[in-house]
């Protein structure tokens, strides 16, 4: 007999399989120039950073924060280059980054070429998401609610870059 019990917890391991099965197919389905294990990444990256750049998890907003890691990134504010931190290609400059009060560093756009784009349906929303088109690592979401003269949000977790000064 199905009860509210039984229909709940049957509910949530289908979502929690699809969604499992779903980020497993994206990232298997696509070739990038550099590949490494699970484990190889574990040993380049602290946990925050595998969350996000492999795993494509999100930071808490305002916090760049994530496993016990952070990002200083949300108030970077110097001239400079924003990198993948998964396989250091060139993402972000800063003079495209605003203050879009969401909470993630926010860029008006990217450096063309370095940034792969994919349909995200999961969490019950149409998002696009970003990749490093080098690695495949997790970067974030682009939206179109940004600043002339694109229009794009590129909202990005803090942990999936890192910053050089110009």
């Amino acid at each position: 007999m199905l009860n509210r019990r039984t229909f709940l917890a049957s509910t949530a391991a289908f979502t929690g399989v699809t969604v499992l099965a779903g980020i497993t197919s994206s990232q298997a389905a696509e070739n990038f120039e550099i590949t490494r294990s699970d484990a190889e990444w574990r040993q380049i990256l602290n946990p925050g950073q595998f969350a996000v750049l492999r795993q494509e998890g999100t930071e808490r907003p305002f916090s760049n924060s994530l496993k016990g890691y952070s990002s200083p990134l949300l108030a970077e504010s110097r001239d400079g280059t924003y990198h993948c931190a998964g396989c250091d290609l060139a993402v972000f400059q800063s003079e495209t980054k605003f203050d879009s009060r969401t909470g993630w560093p926010s860029f008006w756009d990217y450096i063309p070429g370095n940034v792969g784009f994919k349909p995200d349906n999961t969490l019950f929303s149409r998002r696009t998401e970003e990749h490093c088109r080098r690695c495949g690592g997790h970067l974030g979401h682009v939206f179109d609610d940004g600043p002339a003269p694109t229009g794009k949000r590129h909202c990005i977790n803090g942990l999936a870059m890192t910053f050089t000064a110009a």
